[in-house]
């Protein structure tokens, strides 16, 4: 493998660009009219411009990407998280134009993003799910399957993710509204509107586990990523190991997790997602493709996951046995996005008019910007990922709270706030957290007594409310700075 064109943006593109080149591999970049001057086309050998800003007329531009991969004779493309990335389609028109995709089967990407197929899938390779159904015929059909399984439920879209197309009914009485608003977002996000219900659990943790398959059958764990504190089903805060679980436990969640790759026969890296409620895990999904939050995984086994997709890629051999796989320290990612947490973490634009990233050691920035750079309203909100390690959980918070205190962005709102509000809170410190922790923090955080260093830190990122303000610091917004600023 000589060349291989990136098809995607921001810091994931940085970051695979980085370790091709460390594997001597040329990188061509792609963009778009609003990211000419970005730091990935700034960071590859060659780049090409796709189109308009919009993503739809760009990143998601399957043929003008294979047109610009075949003119630039690469020889694959590695598509990143989000945009194409978990597209059967496009993997199948690489495949056809005879360019490697780095990452799965076009046919294990298309059972694993039908939540339905997936679920049933599984089922001969005793890896346990939610009570559920198969696909909800109509709103009669729904209500019987409801009542069996017993409410609260979910309504669930097949192709779904990212939150959409998802309804939670606790009684029945809510179910027709519910199904209707769950098949139009489905319908409308993933042009499926093909729905399921699944057992609702109120109060479960979000643990996944990292894979690693070859072609020859081999297949490995890098163990589980606890990923609870979550925004709108968006992951915020994610850890490394999880400290809910008990050597067992890990052990069993890890091998069912390879028992899910092999129900798919699956080949790259991968990741398993499980909820986790009162000591019992059942299988949620399965994303076909690198995860954001796999440098936590990185840190604490000292393994690069991009480098084992390239060599995946290329048909060799894992070199790692499982054996050989330990865990070293504890890890935390904060997602750092531009977004208000105040504000029902609505999104904020303009410009980084400063921006100074922390360093030293056990400290990693994957970062997509720098000074004076401009946060768009096209994309996703992330500015940056900010990944500490520790030799244990104690260390690593401490180095958190501390890389927060050196990380420096004004111009925009930014989760940094956020996330030292989450490493000062009694939940989170004493790992006693769900997936409701968000809302739950409110009351935790007022309890606590921050030192004068932390409220100068708090005060500087305007996280601390004035004296005589409301509580509640995260009020409800419901309409999108995103959708306002674009209307304007």
């Amino acid at each position: 493998m000589k060349k291989v064109l990136v098809a995607n943006r921001g810091e994931i593109a940085i970051r695979i660009i980085k370790s091709l080149k460390e594997l001597g591999i040329l990188t061509v970049s792609v963009f778009s009219e609003f990211d000419r001057k970005s730091l990935h086309v700034l960071n590859s050998d060659e780049s090409y411009f796709l189109g308009p800003s919009i993503s739809k007329e760009s990143y998601l531009n399957q043929e003008k990407i294979i047109d610009i991969a075949l003119k630039s004779k690469v020889d694959a493309i590695h598509p990143g998280y989000g945009f194409l990335s978990e597209n059967h389609e496009f993997a199948s028109k690489v495949l056809n134009a005879n360019i490697i995709f780095i990452g799965p089967s076009a046919k294990t990407i298309k059972l694993m993003g039908n939540k339905i197929l997936a679920r049933e899938s599984i089922k001969k390779y005793n890896v346990p799910i939610l009570p559920g159904s198969n696909k909800i015929k109509n709103i009669s059909d729904g209500v019987k399957i409801s009542k069996q399984i017993g409410f609260p439920i979910l309504i669930k879209a097949a192709a779904g993710g990212g939150g959409k197309g998802m309804r939670i009914v606790k009684k029945q009485e809510d179910f027709n509204d519910a199904y209707n608003i769950a098949k139009s977002e489905a319908l409308s996000s993933f042009g499926d509107g093909d729905v399921f219900i699944e057992k609702f659990l109120q109060n479960p943790r979000h643990i996944e586990v990292q894979i690693l398959a070859d072609n020859y059958g081999n297949i490995i764990h890098l163990f589980e990523r606890e990923c609870s504190i979550q925004r709108r089903h968006q992951k915020v805060v994610e850890e490394a190991p999880s400290v809910a679980l008990s050597h067992k436990q890990r052990d069993e969640i890890c091998e069912c997790a390879k028992r899910v790759a092999m129900s798919c026969k699956y080949v790259g890296a991968g990741t398993v997602e499980f909820l986790f409620d009162k000591n019992k895990f059942y299988f949620l999904e399965m994303n076909t493709r690198i995860q954001v939050e796999h440098p936590i995984t990185e840190f604490i086994t000292s393994i690069d996951i991009v480098k084992q997709q390239i060599h995946i890629a290329l048909n060799k051999k894992l070199q790692i046995i499982q054996k050989d796989i330990k865990i070293f320290g504890h890890s935390i990612e904060l997602r750092v996005y531009a977004e208000d947490s105040e504000n029902d973490f609505n999104p904020d634009i303009g410009f980084l008019k400063q921006y100074i990233e922390p360093n030293g050691i056990g400290v990693r920035v994957d970062s997509g910007y720098q000074k004076n750079m401009e946060i768009p309203i096209y994309y996703d909100s992330l500015i940056s990922k900010l990944i500490v390690h520790g030799k244990d959980r104690i260390e690593a918070i401490a180095r958190m709270k501390r890389a927060i205190g050196e990380y420096h962005i004004m111009g925009i709102k930014s989760t940094l706030d956020f996330g030292l509000l989450v490493m000062n809170s009694n939940i989170f410190v004493n790992g006693d957290y769900d997936t409701n922790f968000i809302k739950n923090l409110s009351s935790d955080f007022y309890n606590y007594k921050f030192s004068n260093d932390e409220k100068k830190i708090l005060s500087f990122f305007g996280a601390i409310t004035k004296k005589n303000e409301s509580n509640k610091i995260f009020i409800e917004n419901k309409k999108s700075l995103w959708v306002k600023r674009k209307k304007k």
